[in-house]
């Protein structure tokens, strides 16, 4: 990384583009991570051995988490993106730990396309439960004037998204490079661990914030109809009148 550069330094050019680190590890990352899912999913069989029993097993804890927070009928179509995005942002997170590397989620620019993606991919699972008409409708619901407040708390909830997985990832690096030159490489094990740790709650609170956004979008629907009910007064037993002077 050079000087107060947030972008990440340049390896080298392509015409007109630049090519930082950041770009080269990521897709390193994601060449890797496809080589790892393919050799895990080759020849699976009834009788899983330890190489399917470790996929499964992965699969499973992250639709456990998901299912938590969205619906049931929408856990599976919600489990390729989250699950994506949370691997993805561990992997990121830990490339740190690598001699000469630099996490690719403590370039501001990385931290930003994945916040855009949530964003982008809350709206999109949002109409697909409900349709276009019915999701944008919740946004002026119960009034019209609450429009532009929406509007601002997608738009501020998405940066801060950005902004938090950048801030501590950055801070985290300088931490680190700041205690190894002052006390040298004798204290590496627990720095070590502390990286790890912090990328695990990192990419964990990451892809939660992802998850409550998604939830929220898939059901306004079914939100705003309950308040309604709840709301409306209850309706008298049948076959009994409202008249409080007739016995």
């Amino acid at each position: 990384m050079n000087g107060n550069q947030l972008g990440g330094s340049v390896l080298f050019n392509l015409g007109t583009v630049a090519i930082t680190d950041t770009v080269v590890t990521t897709w390193a990352l994601m060449l890797c991570l496809a080589v790892v899912a393919r050799l895990l999913t080759l020849n699976l069989a009834a009788v899983p051995s330890i190489r399917q029993t470790i996929a499964e097993g992965v699969v499973a804890t992250i639709e456990r988490a998901i299912g938590e927070v969205v619906p049931a009928s929408a856990v599976r179509r919600v489990l390729p993106f989250v699950a994506t995005l949370w691997i993805f942002i561990l992997a990121a997170n830990l490339a740190g730990l690598i001699p000469g590397v630099h996490s690719p989620t403590r370039d501001l620019s990385s931290t930003a396309a994945l916040a855009l993606l949530v964003f982008v991919s809350t709206h999109w699972y949002g109409t697909q439960a409900n349709g276009l008409r019915a999701y944008l409708r919740h946004y002026t619901e119960p009034s019209v004037i609450l429009l532009p407040f929406n509007v601002i708390s997608e738009l501020t909830r998405t940066l801060a998204l950005a902004i938090r997985l950048f801030g501590n990832m950055m801070s985290l690096e300088m931490a680190a490079m700041l205690v190894l030159l002052i006390a040298g490489f004798l204290v590496p094990v627990p720095l070590l661990m502390l990286h790890v740790i912090e990328a695990v709650v990192q990419a964990y609170i990451f892809g939660i914030l992802a998850l409550i956004y998604i939830a929220g979008a898939i059901e306004p629907i079914e939100s705003t109809e309950t308040e309604r009910e709840a709301a409306a007064p209850a309706a008298p037993p049948a076959g009994k009148s409202q008249d409080p002077e007739e016995p």
